[in-house]
């Protein structure tokens, strides 16, 4: 099933802008049609989610092209039903994709109820590493945000579009976030495995992108987590805080005690895909100030640009976990390769809507190309380096659709903040939210 437009259509936008720019409004709706059909006709075809990576490039070997990855996932539903209220395919159509994807799910390992992290098109667990071959909550929190929204979307919608809501809604009570307690510890795991059990030992505390796992652990109406496991694990009862302040933006949180420095981009923008960090606040934080601030230093941190990397500037930001010059990097302001993610702006757009409308045209106008491709955006590049390869990450490509839609008109927000077991959730882990008084 293609896309309703053709090479030759964006062939002729690209040609356009040349000569006259396209509206603000016109590029977004193109950058995010074209990065849509990564999850699109870039699906992976047996199940109909998003493959873990696709390289266009040819370059290097790529063995697990049509391997499944179940965050990516996530992000591609929820990217789905951006593209049906943008026209880029038909309710229809979406429905349909929605519907075979949720059908393999449902037939897919599960681990306790939850999914690992990357799938085989046969629906077995592809082991992540030697000790990595079960339940991945973390990746099954990601795809249960964006499997909510699509129920949302659809569950007063026509019998067979309810059906699939009713699908999802028993999906969703069937993960047992509780289990991922490891024994019943204040404190949620982030994998097991039933052939080596809790050997990966890794017990996840903030402030990092795994929010929403505890939000969704703290939702579940049939295996939920006392206040206790959110409060004394993820925020370490209150070490979770920090006080600093880069380039004059407070930064309230910090990740395991590194109280002088900040992380990725996408620790600000995974948990926020469906959870709505406008007004977001509890006896930590406040979320949409803090996602802000943290997206504003990359922001002033590539304009200074102590390391003197070419290409660094207003028009060129952000430092996000992507594909590095060797291998793979988190990228931040601590761990600084000379390597840009467009995905970090683009993704901060509800944030940062001036500073990354200003990137997107950069890349768009400026370097054509060598950044863009048939699903937008490729996932990094350095100048420095003169480092351009032709590949994509799904769990890169996902937020760039959602979050670009997040600031043009809240879908996603809207959608996932209507849940009923998520407002009961957050009142029970002591959040504040204009969702609440709803």
């Amino acid at each position: 099933m293609k896309l309703l437009y053709t090479v030759g259509l964006l062939l002729i936008l690209s040609s356009c802008s040349a000569q006259q720019k396209l509206s603000d409004n016109q590029l977004l709706t193109l950058v995010q049609k074209q990065t849509f059909n990564y999850f699109w006709d870039g699906a992976e075809p047996i199940s109909g989610l998003a493959r873990e990576r696709f390289h266009s490039d040819n370059i290097y070997p790529q063995n697990d092209k049509d391997v499944i990855a179940t965050g990516a996932a996530g992000f591609g539903v929820m990217s789905i039903l951006v593209a049906i209220e943008r026209k880029f395919i038909t309710r229809e159509q979406g429905y349909e994709r929605l519907k075979k994807g949720v059908d393999f799910l449902e037939k897919a390992d599960r681990f306790h109820g939850a999914w690992s992290h990357w799938i085989y098109p046969t629906g077995k667990v592809k082991p992540f590493g030697r000790n990595d071959d079960g339940g991945d909550l973390v990746e099954t929190a990601y795809l249960a945000q964006g499997l909510l929204c699509v129920r949302q979307y659809f569950a007063n919608g026509s019998e067979k579009e309810q059906a699939l809501a009713a699908k999802i809604d028993k999906l969703w009570k069937g993960i047992e976030w509780d289990w991922y307690r490891n024994g019943g510890k204040n404190v949620l795991y982030w994998h097991w495995s039933p052939n080596i059990g809790w050997k990966m030992n890794f017990p996840v505390t903030g402030f990092n992108e795994c929010m929403i796992m505890y939000i969704m652990a703290a939702s579940s109406p049939t295996h939920t987590i006392p206040a206790e496991v959110y409060h004394q694990g993820w925020a370490k009862s209150g070490a979770i805080n920090a006080d600093i302040k880069p380039y004059g933006f407070p930064i309230k949180l910090s990740h395991n005690g590194q109280k002088n420095s900040v992380g990725p981009l996408f620790w600000s923008q995974y948990s926020y895909l469906g959870l709505n960090p406008k007004g977001l606040k509890d006896r930590y934080a406040d979320y949409w100030s803090e996602a802000k601030n943290h997206t504003l230093i990359h922001h002033a941190y590539s304009i200074e640009n102590p390391k003197k990397y070419k290409g660094y500037g207003e028009n060129s930001w952000g430092l996000t976990a992507s594909y590095s010059i060797k291998g793979y990097a988190g990228h931040s302001p601590s761990e600084d390769l000379g390597v840009i993610s467009p995905t970090a702006a683009l993704s901060s757009y509800p944030y940062t809507p001036n500073e990354s409308m200003k990137m997107i045209r950069h890349l768009y106008e400026d370097m054509a190309d060598k950044v863009w491709g048939e699903y937008g955006f490729y996932d990094a590049y350095s100048e420095t380096a003169s480092w351009y390869p032709k590949r994509y990450l799904g769990i890169d490509q996902g937020p760039i659709v959602v979050m670009i839609e997040n600031g043009r008109t809240g879908l996603l927000w809207k959608l996932f903040m209507s849940c009923p077991e998520v407002k009961s959730g957050l009142i029970k882990l002591g959040f504040e939210s204009p969702a609440l008084k709803k």
